[in-house]
């Protein structure tokens, strides 16, 4: 029973015991406007089989004094109206609940038929979702199986963990203090190629650190340890790239597991992601996560800016070097930083492997990268740096290396660089930008501003010493 029909019941039950105890000699009844006369008697009076009507009907008022000096109860029935009431009640009966009661049970007997029937239910529920919002009759407490996620995560590990290695480090160290000194680190490396090269970080191999008091010098021993295996082997670098923190070194070994390498190019945010590398000295370890962005610009602590995959997997120290690898086991980048301090967590970066295959083929053959150089160094001059020293938009040449393409060409300091190849420039990324896509040998083309004259020079663009 709903909650309406509960508070007409009770509604209900009030004024017939309102009747019964506070009932005047007569009262009026405003319903079809028409006024009822009732009569009150003393139930001795009544017969046993009289009628007793209770007025529910929301437009009826009454008014009533009751008469208690006597102690007589009364009841209160219609004289004039009993037929009338008898005989609407059984119209209303006729022209509006039976009708409806048919029409519900003829409803019923339809949509029974309909689903009682398999081609017919098949029909009217294929193409539909039946969703239910808001329902708390009671909680979904069926549990939800991770177990594709963690065999996702298990035969990752397993497909990965054979390919990284464990990197150990001995610098030399000069001191105010003592000289001849040593200090040790460690890091994680990734194999390429069976025969044993490794690729890793150029700072876990080739460290810059110094202060006031120190300079660590280049590393004097490297060793690397291979999954599943105590063994040290001694490691020589093949080459490393300061600008792009990479470094190749090898071990003499065969039948070692290359990692497979991934399309970092195809990377999406939100994708599944799992770190692995010599965590804080523990060993290989394993941290997942997801991809937390894309093409992120960072700059390490030397002022070296690269595009970087950022990730939530846990990077810590010794993880530098390993591999950052996708749900298929796919390295799609190498560890490299992480950002550090009070309220930061989980936010770390990975070169994406794409970048790092040109640098590997000539860190390994050619030791080192060659990359286009011109041998300028200039300032970026804006608007308002062009109005105050009387210059215009563009670069600035503050430098040139001696001897260097520039220099030779004609370019002198003073100069500014407006255009390349044609192409209005405004500061050094976009000049860098256009000569990084050159090959060394490659002619281009620079418009400087001289005096307040402008004029082209051709530049044949050298390999970076």
């Amino acid at each position: 029973m709903d909650e309406n029909n509960l508070n007409n019941i009770n509604e209900t039950n009030n004024s017939s015991n309102s009747t019964t105890s506070n009932l005047s000699s007569n009262f009026q009844n405003s319903n079809n406007d028409s006024n009822q006369v009732f009569e009150a008697k003393t139930i001795s009076q009544e017969s046993s089989n009289s009628n007793t009507y209770t007025n529910v009907n929301s437009n009826t008022t009454s008014t009533y004094q009751p008469n208690t000096s006597s102690g007589t109860t009364y009841n209160a029935y219609s004289t004039s109206q009993k037929k009338k009431k008898k005989n609407e009640g059984a119209g209303f009966t006729k022209t509006v609940l039976l009708p409806f009661a048919c029409g519900i049970l003829g409803a019923g007997l339809v949509v029974g038929t309909c689903f009682g029937v398999p081609d017919i239910r098949n029909n009217l529920l294929s193409g539909y979702t039946v969703t239910d919002e808001g329902s708390t009759s009671s909680p979904n407490t069926e549990q939800i199986s991770l177990l594709d996620y963690s065999d996702t995560a298990v035969g990752v590990a397993q497909k990965v963990l054979p390919s990284i290695v464990g990197i150990n480090v001995t610098y030399s160290v000069n001191s105010i203090f003592y000289s001849g000194g040593t200090a040790k680190a460690q890091g994680s490396g990734v194999i390429i190629s069976e025969d044993g090269y490794i690729l890793t970080n150029n700072h876990v191999v080739n460290s810059s650190s110094s202060s006031s008091y120190y300079e660590l010098g280049k590393a004097s021993k490297i060793t690397v340890t291979l999954n599943n295996d105590d063994t040290e082997y001694e490691a020589k670098i093949v080459g490393t790239d300061e600008q792009t923190d990479l470094a190749v070194i090898k071990i003499e070994k065969d039948g070692l597991t290359a990692a497979e390498l991934g399309d970092s190019d195809s990377v999406q945010v939100g994708e599944f992601c799992m770190a692995i590398g010599n965590n804080l000295g523990l060993g290989t370890t394993v941290t997942d996560g997801i991809v937390s962005a894309v093409n992120r610009t960072v700059t390490d602590e030397d002022g070296n800016s690269y595009v970087a995959i950022q990730t939530n997997a846990a990077i810590n120290s010794g993880n530098s070097g390993g591999a950052l690898v996708n749900s298929k086991g796919q390295v799609i980048g190498i560890n490299t930083l992480k950002v550090s301090g009070d309220g930061v967590e989980g936010v770390g970066f990975a070169i994406p492997i794409n970048s790092t295959k040109d640098i590997t083929e000539q860190l390994i053959e050619y030791q080192k990268v060659k990359r286009p150089y011109l041998g300028i160094g200039g300032i970026d001059v804006d608007e308002d740096m062009a109005k105050q020293y009387n210059l215009t938009i563009g670069v600035y040449v503050k430098t040139l290396e001696n001897f260097g393409a520039a220099e030779r060409a004609g370019v002198k300091v003073g100069d500014v660089i407006t255009k390349v190849d044609g192409k209005e420039i405004e500061n050094m990324d976009e000049l860098n930008e256009i000569k990084n896509s050159k090959e060394i040998g490659d002619k281009i083309t620079l418009t400087i501003w001289r005096n307040g004259k402008t004029q082209d020079i051709e530049v044949t663009i050298q390999e970076q010493p």
